[in-house]
């Protein structure tokens, strides 16, 4: 569903011409404050008689003036002094600064969206804002979240709730307060991080949620803000939390943390002495079936083995028919100038050489054996991450690779399916760097 912006955008000049004949004076002076007008489909409430609404998206994807446009919906009346559906509103964000500078007056802010004629007053002294139909919106600081004990609510709009230090005191006390009218409502506009208290909201069943990247919202965007953020952060699990808008789902106990990741990011890979693709096939083609883990990464492994390190160059993971997955994986070897394939073949065993072999017959392949299981085997590789001797090229795709490290604990991998890219890198990393290592040390401990 296009908005009526998007539709004046592709329109012809005729047919922009012809729309605004249409209008008479009245509506051809309200049409700049009918947001229905100008709303991106992630910006307009779903129907249902839902209690929280959940705004989530990238930076700049239109939140705070979705936000906004909500709370002048619910207190407006047909006329300036007709009462809205709410007479009482609680906006609530990080800081008393925040909620001024952002809900009240930013530039997508209520003082800037709110036509003339119902523009409310803010009472700095009383921390208030009130329009002319007698609504009132009441501003809370997260930080201190017993202010929200007394005052009660048939709205509220909450915002960046997942960076508050005091989030789910905040939150609760907001719960007990919103108790006035036939259906109090809420709306939460936030970029997703993983903390408790969203997830909550998330996965109860009053809840609905819209989402949107930073990229739907490109048209009200500077141009080189979004060229500098995606080639900066495209593809990184920074991105896909920032930009994509995505809930990322850290796991307690996690062998690889969020830090962790974001420290191992570099932009060059440097000099580098061995490159392998390695893969963790998927023999079922089926429609549900698991991925197959592509992942190719370099090492530097010259002078003392306590020096080599290892870059993650490229996530080329796919899903399909053993064709498919293998055609991708000779064709990552021939981008990078890898030296050897390798491949876990405990399920599969010699098909998985055959199907290569079947697109390169002369392809140079290393059947690898699981004797441990998965967190065994890359609890070693985590080792490397605290170590600091493995990088992550930034321009490598490593997002979702990123996502499933992020969901492997001692304990197992706690996220959905197969963590078949981690399973590829960890295969890399041992081929690279943790058994060479190891043949290294041998003969000197022989020697003693």
């Amino acid at each position: 569903m296009k908005s009526g912006a998007a539709w004046l955008a592709c329109a012809t000049q005729q047919e922009v011409d012809r729309f605004i004949e249409s209008l008479d004076e009245n509506a051809l002076l309200a049409l700049p404050w009918v947001f229905e007008f100008w709303a991106l489909p992630h910006q307009l409430p779903p129907e249902g008689a839902w209690k929280s609404w959940v705004i989530m998206g990238g930076r700049g994807a239109g939140k705070t003036r979705a936000g906004a446009e909500w709370v002048r919906s619910m207190v407006e009346g047909a006329m300036p002094l007709d009462p809205g559906r709410a007479k009482r509103v609680a906006l609530v964000g990080e800081t008393f600064d925040q909620v001024r500078e952002v809900m009240i007056f930013g530039e997508s802010g209520l003082l800037a969206c709110a036509p003339p004629d119902r523009r409310p007053v803010w009472e700095a002294g009383r921390k208030r804002l009130v329009w002319p139909n007698g609504a009132v919106a009441q501003v809370f600081s997260a930080h201190e979240p017993e202010a929200l004990r007394g005052p009660q609510f048939d709205a509220a709009w909450v915002d960046e709730l997942a960076k508050w230090k005091k989030a789910e005191e905040t939150w609760d006390m907001l719960q007990f307060a919103l108790r006035l009218g036939r259906h109090p409502q809420q709306v939460i506009t936030t970029t997703p991080r993983n903390v408790a208290v969203l997830k909550t909201i998330l996965n109860t069943p009053s809840t609905v949620m819209t989402h949107a990247p930073t990229e739907a919202n490109r048209a009200y965007l500077a141009e080189s803000f979004l060229q500098e953020v995606q080639s900066r952060y495209a593809g990184t699990r920074l991105g896909r939390q920032e930009l994509d808008g995505v809930l990322l789902d850290d796991v307690e106990g996690a062998l690889w943390s969020g830090q962790m990741i974001e420290a191992a990011r570099c932009e060059v890979p440097g000099p580098l002495d061995r490159i392998v693709v390695a893969l963790d096939p998927s023999v079922s083609a089926t429609a549900g079936s698991d991925e197959c883990g592509i992942v190719v990464v370099g090492a530097q492994t010259s002078g003392p083995v306590q020096d080599w390190r290892a870059v993650v160059l490229e996530d080329a993971s796919t899903r399909g028919r053993p064709t498919d997955w293998a055609r991708a994986a000779i064709a990552a070897m021939e981008r990078w100038g890898a030296e050897k394939l390798v491949a876990e073949v405990n399920q599969g065993g010699d098909l998985i050489e055959g199907v290569l072999r079947q697109i390169d017959p002369l392809i140079p392949f290393k059947a690898l054996r699981a004797s441990r299981g998965k967190s065994a085997r890359a609890e070693p590789v985590a080792a490397l991450y605290e170590q600091e001797r493995v990088r992550h090229l930034r321009s490598g795709n490593l997002g979702q690779l990123e996502d499933q490290m992020a969901q492997m604990s001692l304990q197992g991998f706690q996220g959905k399916g197969s963590p078949d890219r981690v399973d590829a890198l960890v295969w890399a990393l041992h081929e690279l760097i943790l058994e060479p290592a190891a043949h290294w040390r041998r003969p000197q401990m022989r020697r003693l």
